[in-house]
């Protein structure tokens, strides 16, 4: 059972945070939303569309009909809390009535007209990106290119690392990135996820990229030389196990980049627009650790397709008709969207709300950890982008906490990300985390 942090004092619910918060859970051990629990009807359905869908995910056999807010619904109307988010996207949750207004009054004057032509949108969230993150200490911000998501904005960004490095020199190519990172699937931005499992496959890769161990200072300097034009960094990580850059790390990495006419790339397509509690992760750090270019993407849109590249000005006049192009990055309906929700998630209020569910979720988790010592290693993060590291695979707790109602997903390194919504209130956090702890100690259980 779950074990009370102060096991001289036994109390039917179990108190947590007791120096901060009053606060208290107690953890599920019913089995409310067994998988197997779905009707014959659905597994056909499921079976129908596995039959036309190539295999690349594994799913539980349940079908998703609708959300609303930080819950989704099953065809069976069973409700999950979602502390998956889409994975990191729907910072507003799902469902939500200011998102559906600009969705409806949009389609309703222009989808598309391609890059061919100027549409009102586009151009107003370039300047509303660039604007806010320079209100928000980012003076570096010039321009903006947008793309349609984050693996096609960290493409982006290694094509303009490359021309840049075609200034000095032909040889000037080399790409540096880091151990456990994640950018992407596509040829270029796999070639910057070191992976054995998602490489080997699609071997020969993109040739001239250089992994380094991340956080380490000496191996790093060592890997960029005259030959690097640019180094792909995230400040947080997320998919590789949500682990922060140290600040001295991230400073080596300015100040080298700066000594070798190399761009220094953040991709924030996790880490950015407010998880983190700041506009921006990076700016958890030094605030001279500063980007030449910051990648974006799943919370731009709610859930609209969309991500972009924001670059420093010296990048920005580097990039000239036909370097590059997308037929719908920036759309009117995706730019429309992200307009509204790029207003909304980047407030002073929001992003307090922000940092203090973050902090009351922590603090709920640290508690789990607590009366699981033998098997929770760490939890960490910024903000809502929260890692809570198992001593071994924790991938079976997924499947425990989906059957309490409760979604989750893993990361690199025995690490279960906790990324809801940026909307989260206490009494969800505290129901989510009476959820997981019930399946952790299902999970302890059975190890």
């Amino acid at each position: 059972m779950f074990r009370p942090l102060n096991k001289a004092v036994l109390k039917p619910a179990h108190t947590i945070l007791k120096r901060t918060y009053a606060v208290s859970f107690k953890p599920v051990t019913e089995l409310t939303h067994p998988d197997n629990d779905v009707p014959q009807s659905t597994r056909e359905q499921v079976e129908e569309f596995n039959k036309y869908t190539v295999t690349t995910y594994v799913r539980p056999e349940f079908v998703i009909t609708r959300g609303k807010g930080c819950y989704l619904y099953d065809q069976s109307d069973r409700k999950y809390l979602d502390f998956t988010a889409g994975i990191a996207v729907t910072a507003l949750g799902h469902s939500d009535p200011e998102v559906a207004q600009v969705l409806f009054d949009q389609a309703n004057k222009l989808l598309h007209t391609s890059n061919l032509y100027h549409n009102e949108n586009a151009g107003a969230l370039a300047k509303s990106l660039v604007e806010t993150t320079k209100s928000n200490g980012g003076s570096w911000a010039s321009k903006l290119f947008i793309a349609n998501s984050g693996t096609e904005a960290n493409e982006g960004a290694l094509k303009f690392a490359r021309k840049w490095g075609k200034k000095f020199s032909q040889d000037k190519v080399e790409i540096v990135c880091f151990t456990n990172a994640f950018h992407g699937r596509s040829m270029g931005a796999l070639s910057a996820t070191y992976n054995p499992k998602y490489q080997l496959p699609f071997a020969p890769l993109v040739p001239g990229f250089v992994t380094s161990p991340f956080n380490d200072i000496e191996k790093t300097l060592e890997s960029i030389t005259d030959k690097t034009c640019g180094v792909i960094i995230e400040p947080i990580q997320g998919e590789g196990g949500v682990h922060p850059a140290k600040a001295e790390f991230l400073q080596a990495l300015r100040k080298r980049c700066d000594e070798t006419n190399t761009l220094l790339i953040f991709d924030e397509i996790q880490c950015g627009l407010g998880r983190t509690g700041k506009l921006w992760g990076h700016q958890h750090f030094d605030k001279a650790c500063i980007p030449d270019i910051l990648t974006m993407a799943k919370p731009l849109a709610n859930g609209v397709p969309i991500g972009a590249i924001l670059t420093s000005e010296k990048v920005g006049e580097l990039i000239k008709a036909g370097d590059h192009g997308t037929t719908f990055g920036g759309n009117p309906l995706a730019s429309a969207v992200a307009l509204n929700v790029v207003k909304r998630i980047t407030t002073p209020e929001f992003i307090q709300n922000v940092n203090e569910k973050g902090e009351l979720l922590r603090g709920l988790l640290r508690q789990v950890q607590e009366s699981h010592p033998d098997i929770i290693k760490e939890v960490r993060g910024y903000g809502l982008l929260i890692g809570v590291e198992f001593k071994k695979d924790p991938s079976p707790i997924v499947k425990m906490a989906r059957e309490r109602g409760l979604l989750l997903v893993t990361a690199g390194c025995n690490t279960v990300r906790v990324i809801p919504p940026l909307i989260i209130s206490k009494e969800e956090a505290i129901e989510g985390v009476s959820k997981f702890a019930g399946a952790v100690e299902q999970f302890a259980a059975t190890a």
